[in-house]
């Protein structure tokens, strides 16, 4: 098995398992965390508009759901995920909200899309998870109609999103077998270096690429931090296979460390991010 299989698999196994598990149920968490980011990218389409949208890697579909509200028949918005649980907890949003948003549950990057099929593609932190990265933007540019537009945001560094290894740094005294992060790796990170971003688009067919600084504001109810960092990350995803007591330790510290976050009843950091752009030629 080769080293890309490895890792396809290891993600294939992490999204439909405790980290597919996790986004669901930090879902109502997360969307208000990153409702800037989705406002950001619903807005590139047009209220009205008819075009076809995908959102890569959709997660539980706020993203696709927005889009969907401000599309009009025949236009389309669906959303693509390999992670199961993700995939059904937005197909029944979809459901309750009367929406025409769509999904699929397959991986983006091996799917077998409809030549020219979308005007638009999407991601709201869902790109920096793919094994082949080249050969998942190439097969997107293969799903995209000519002068079909790319937009996505990414995570810069690690050291530009302190907020985001805050949990990692307090907790692995307690917690020694955390897996470490490997920079250019799948993950949160993968796509920090702007320049390894800027080939990946290129060799996948992709023209016009643009990156731009994103630094925005976000917020939680302080009341939601516990449950966000008992659930998310490497240190959430630790702690669902940890007892009881080594929970309490650990979310004991946790809070702690994330004191210099809190204010007014708030949790409040910056998310240091890539907005990119790209063209279909």
């Amino acid at each position: 098995m080769s080293s890309s299989e490895d890792i396809r698999e290891e993600q294939e196994r992490l999204w439909n398992g405790p980290a597919g598990r996790a986004w669901v149920e930090a879902q109502a968490v997360l969307d208000r965390l990153f409702q800037p980011f989705e406002a950001l990218l619903a807005g590139i389409v047009a209220e009205g508009s008819s075009t076809r949208v995908l959102d890569v890697g959709c997660g539980t579909g706020a993203l696709t759901l927005a889009l969907a509200r401000r599309l009009a028949a025949p236009g389309r918005s669906t959303g693509i995920d390999l992670s199961r649980p993700m995939i059904e907890a937005a197909r029944g949003r979809a459901t309750r909200a009367v929406s025409p948003a769509a999904f699929i549950l397959a991986d983006a990057q091996r799917h077998a899309f409809e030549p020219g099929s979308f005007d638009h593609f999407v991601s709201r932190f869902g790109v920096m998870f793919f094994d082949q990265p080249a050969q998942a933007f190439a097969n997107l540019r293969a799903a995209a109609r000519p002068g079909a537009t790319l937009e996505f945001v990414a995570w810069r560094s690690p050291a530009e999103n302190p907020f985001m290894t805050t949990a990692e740094a307090a907790a692995a005294p307690l917690l020694p077998a955390l897996p470490p992060r490997h920079a250019g790796g799948p993950g949160q990170f993968a796509f920090a270096d702007a320049g390894r971003v800027r080939r990946i688009l290129d060799e996948s067919g992709w023209r016009e690429a643009a990156l731009q600084p994103l630094d925005v504001d976000c917020r939680m109810p302080e009341a939601d931090l516990l449950h966000y960092l008992s659930w998310l990350g490497p240190v959430g995803q630790a702690l669902q296979r940890s007892d009881a007591h080594t929970r309490t330790r650990v979310l004991a510290v946790l809070r702690q460390a994330f004191q210099p976050y809190v204010r007014d009843g708030e949790v409040r950091f910056t998310a240091a991010c890539w907005r990119v752009s790209a063209t279909a030629p």
